[in-house]
């Protein structure tokens, strides 16, 4: 296995204004492995604390906020010496909320120290509040699909892929296998589990259990972290969600979790879910303007789940569909395709995504690139009718200088519209550098 954040987080380690990090993301994603791999570039190793198994450490921090003492007790009993150039590692420290703020006074009093944080339900202890300025954030999602290319063997397509520097067609000897390996992407998704009994064993049946575990774990998690009056409600939303993406106006309808259902009812279940990074919340805006966030119609959302490969098991689709031609990217109408695509961006640009929609029109994402914002719309195969895609374009104009769709089309460019293959996802930042100039945007 290769995780990509590793870089980001040696950039961390290496900068003069660093703070105990946070690493944010949801269960299974790998968040303990990357932070014992990250451990490994430390001349004095990785001191690793679990607070949910070693329960007797939680003492250290609550009976002191003096973190020079709490240093030299963890050394003992961990009987691993805690130096400058040792990584600490605090995992499951939502578990422990005195370990948690003593993050600031590790900022205050002993900045020299690596100490990193990481737990499965961290979001929602956040919630609680933490103060400001004292940690640095970092957000680890699933696997992407570039991380699902280098866990197979497929280097030289990754070579490839970011070897490219300039728009034009891609080659069918890279073309089309590429496609075939993101069908396989959208059977497995990015759990790092799922990702390893592929490639390991080429075990379908394996793939769907551990698809099938995650998600039952992920039920569990309601039943023994959520408020108990708020579980039928989570759960009713949960199991809601390939319905609502089935749609074809995929706008979040409480109505379509329970009849009768209302916002004021629901919204607490929604935002436990969304706190526990479970699943992803686009908000729709009413224009294109910068910043995005200050035009969120708050009333209008759509939601997503974490990652494409538990959507599909969710929906109980077989993976039958990967021989299907085509099919697997069409299935509840492109909805496979949109949580895939949604699952780079969220990953690779720093502003989160929206989306527009001006019936019967809908633009399928807003992105903000520095000061530019840009519309991107997913077509999940070869045909693309851009219907509200030249709707926006014609109402937008003069704020509209680049259209992106991806699609199973190839790589092009016409002037105006960036057409990105949905394999090129995690490219995509790169591929609008390329054309920048070009436009002058």
């Amino acid at each position: 296995m290769q995780r990509l954040l590793l870089d980001k987080l040696i950039k961390w380690k290496n900068s003069p204004r660093r703070k105990p990090l946070i690493l944010k993301g949801a269960r299974q994603v790998g968040k303990t492995w990357l932070l014992k791999e990250f451990g490994k570039q430390f001349p004095g190793g990785c001191a690793y604390i679990n607070f949910d198994k070693d329960i007797e450490y939680k003492q250290f921090f609550e009976t002191t906020k003096d973190v020079h003492r709490i240093i030299k007790n963890l050394s003992l009993a961990c009987m691993t010496p805690i130096t400058t150039d040792t990584l600490l590692i605090l995992d499951e420290i939502q578990a422990c909320p005195e370990a948690l703020n003593t993050l600031k006074y590790f900022c205050e009093d002993a900045p020299e120290y690596c100490v990193v944080s990481a737990g499965s339900l961290l979001g929602l202890q956040l919630t609680q509040g933490f103060p400001v300025g004292k940690v640095d954030f970092i957000e680890m999602g699933p696997m992407t699909f570039t991380e699902f290319l280098l866990a197979n063997g497929d280097e030289q397509y990754v070579d490839y892929l970011h070897g490219i520097d300039a728009i034009e067609n891609i080659p069918d000897a890279f073309f089309n296998p590429l496609v075939e390996k993101l069908k396989m992407y959208f059977i497995t998704g990015g759990m790092p589990e799922a990702v390893l009994v592929w490639t390991q064993y080429k075990d379908i049946k394996a793939v769907e259990q551990v698809l099938y575990d995650i998600l039952n774990s992920y039920e569990r998690d309601f039943a023994k972290h959520a408020p108990h009056f708020d579980v039928p409600k989570i759960t009713l939303i949960w199991n809601s969600l390939p319905s609502q993406l089935a749609k074809e106006n995929k706008k979040f309808l409480y109505s379509a979790v329970r009849t009768g259902a209302r916002a004021r009812e629901y919204e607490n279940a929604l935002l436990w879910l969304k706190n526990a990074d479970l699943v992803k919340k686009i908000n729709k805006i009413s224009k294109p303007n910068l910043p995005l966030s200050a035009y969120d119609d708050l009333d209008s959302f759509k939601i997503y789940m974490s990652d494409v490969g538990l959507l599909r098991r969710h929906s109980q689709l077989a993976p039958s569909a990967f021989t299907e031609e085509n099919r697997l990217f069409t299935e509840f109408k492109g909805a496979l395709t949109e949580n895939f695509v949604l699952q780079s961006l969220s990953q690779n640009f720093e502003v989160s995504p929206r989306y527009w929609a001006e019936h019967p029109y809908e633009v399928d994402f807003i992105i903000q690139r520095e000061n530019t914002v840009i519309p991107l719309e997913c077509k999940a195969g070869v045909n693309v009718k851009a219907t509200s895609i030249k709707k926006y374009a014609q109402k937008y104009d003069r704020e509209t200088p680049l259209i992106i769709r991806l699609s199973l089309r190839n790589l092009s460019f016409d002037g105006k519209i960036l057409n990105v293959p949905l394999f090129m996802i995690d490219e995509l930042d790169r591929l609008i550098e390329l054309i920048v100039a070009q436009i002058r945007i």
